[in-house]
């Protein structure tokens, strides 16, 4: 997974609880709005600025999807935001200026594209009074790189040659939720929408919305919140995926990457999860296109009631004569300019869970409600 790509160049019902709990920590169904955001407010790190505004836009999220404000659900969040952005509705990237033009280069040489037409398009006069280059220069935050790249593909002809109608910037806010994830549960965002959800995801209100969305917005079963922070970074049940792929390598003697993809994303190719498992087909007792469509299935808490499903872990718990994990963290590392060292999808859910925990030690040593 190209981690910076998907993060800038780079509705399911919701559920009433996220689906995990820690022991001993206290749970608080029916707070009134105003004592879940005095609950947030103790709950965020101590200098957090304005952790009234945050706290209000948090509690705002939560009552508009169903979602009980426990303490295990509110540190969850809070150990995401902090982890992705320390708490910036629209958080500054290093060196972003110099990224952009990078990427823009890139798909300039790959149409064949020679460099002065994209610097002479880069210094036509963008809509607000600066040239695109100047625009680019002063950019500090994926919000400000997404909406030149609007006017570039708008008002340029160059721009929708080098991404169409697609604005290369995929993920922003605090949260650093996906774009298109955003769009495709505008329908019940409880705000009035100015001007674009790609827009409001860089708020503070939109980015937590949609961000809390994309984190607890599904059912899962997991025993450790630390598989709902992998699926953050990885994909709706990347964690539940992988220890089934890691089952059907244990059964099949075939290597697997862990990376929670059981099809080929946007394919009917054949991947090597779909051809391992087909491997098996005669000991599940299952044909190729039955296994095709339950493997389909991975998208969703469904899966785990196929018989694809029960019958990988019954084989291979059998060879092993053990349990098997029902979740792993998938084994993916992280690829971006942005990164100067090796990170993972297990690094990310490890730091985001040292977060959450350090917020449960400060939810138990609050006074009980």
């Amino acid at each position: 997974m190209n981690r910076f790509f998907r993060h800038f160049l780079s509705v399911l019902p919701l559920v009433a609880l996220a689906g995990c709990s820690s022991q001993g920590t206290q749970t608080l169904p029916n707070l009134t709005p105003e004592q879940t955001r005095a609950r947030i407010v103790q709950l965020m790190p101590a200098k957090t600025p304005d952790r009234q505004g945050w706290a209000t836009d948090i509690q705002a999220a939560f009552a508009a999807q169903g979602l009980a404000p426990s303490d295990e659900n509110l540190c969850s969040v809070l150990a995401v935001t902090e982890q992705e952005s320390t708490f910036q509705a629209d958080p500054p990237v290093p060196g972003l200026a110099k990224i952009a033009r990078t990427e823009i280069n890139r798909r300039a040489s790959k149409l064949h594209i020679p460099e002065f037409l994209v610097n002479s398009a880069l210094n036509i006069t963008s809509p607000t009074g600066k040239t695109y280059n100047q625009r680019l220069d002063a950019a500090r935050t994926e919000g400000q790189l997404s909406a030149i790249f609007d006017d570039f593909i708008g008002m340029v002809p160059m721009g929708k040659t080098l991404f169409g109608s697609l604005n290369p910037v995929h993920t922003g806010g605090p949260m650093q939720v996906s774009i298109a994830f955003a769009q495709q549960r505008a329908r019940d965002y409880p705000y009035p929408v100015a001007h674009s959800i790609r827009q409001e995801v860089f708020t503070r209100r939109g980015g937590m919305y949609f961000g809390i969305a994309h984190l607890l917005g599904y059912p899962v079963d997991y025993n450790e919140s630390l598989y709902r922070f992998a699926d953050f970074n990885a994909g709706w049940y990347a964690s539940r995926n992988a220890a089934f792929q890691n089952a059907v390598s244990q059964a099949s003697g075939i290597p697997l990457a862990l990376d929670g993809d059981l099809t080929v994303p946007g394919s009917y190719a054949l991947g090597s999860t779909e051809r391992a498992v087909r491997a098996l087909g005669k000991q599940l007792k299952l044909s190729d296109s039955a296994i095709r469509n339950q493997l389909l299935k991975g998208d969703s808490l469904d899966f785990n009631d196929t018989d694809l499903y029960t019958r990988v872990f019954a084989l291979a718990e059998r060879q092993q004569g053990k349990p098997l994990p029902r979740a792993v963290l998938p084994g993916i590392t992280l690829q971006s300019p942005k990164i100067t060292r090796t990170l993972t999808t297990a690094w990310f859910a490890k730091r985001v869970d040292d977060r959450r925990q350090r917020c449960i030690s400060r939810a138990k040593a609050l006074p009980a409600h």
